[in-house]
């Protein structure tokens, strides 16, 4: 028999992780939306568009925009144009944003630490692999809709 994950598991974790962020976002003085942007730069320099941003966090646009504009102001961001077309602006984390950055991968390694507590490695190492295994399957699906 299949077990059933809760309905509730992705909602839950997403919560965690914002409680887990509330105090660094406090201390940086950042809404937990720009902390995300910043934090999906960072970890993703080969998305760095805002439309990237939209589509791979799932953020509405106009949230996207506003609080791009913020870490821009603030120095946290660069524009940068896109090579071969003007049209695409490229967002590049700044000197000002490696603290920030250092601080919210050193929150985000606490937070898988301890998501996984008590998960040994062999049962992580599994858990890791089947990911991949489902993320494969889903790209393959994906690309069979085209």
């Amino acid at each position: 028999m299949r077990k059933k994950v809760s309905i509730e598991f992705a909602h839950n974790f997403f919560q965690a992780y914002c409680i887990q962020c509330r105090s660094l976002c406090r201390e940086l003085r950042m809404p937990q939306t720009a902390f995300d942007i910043l934090m999906f730069l960072a970890n993703n320099p080969d998305y760095n568009t805002a439309k990237d941003i939209v589509e791979l966090r799932g953020l509405k646009a106009n949230l996207v925009s506003v609080n791009v504009e913020r870490l821009v102001q603030e120095g946290y961001l660069d524009r940068r144009e896109f090579p071969g077309d003007r049209r695409k602006t490229v967002l590049v984390c700044t000197e000002k944003a490696r603290p920030a950055v250092q601080k919210g991968r050193e929150l985000q390694n606490g937070f898988y630490e301890a998501v996984f507590r008590d998960v040994d490695a062999a049962s992580r190492e599994t858990f890791h692999r089947v990911m991949e295994i489902v993320e494969h399957n889903l790209n393959q699906i994906l690309k069979g809709s085209e």
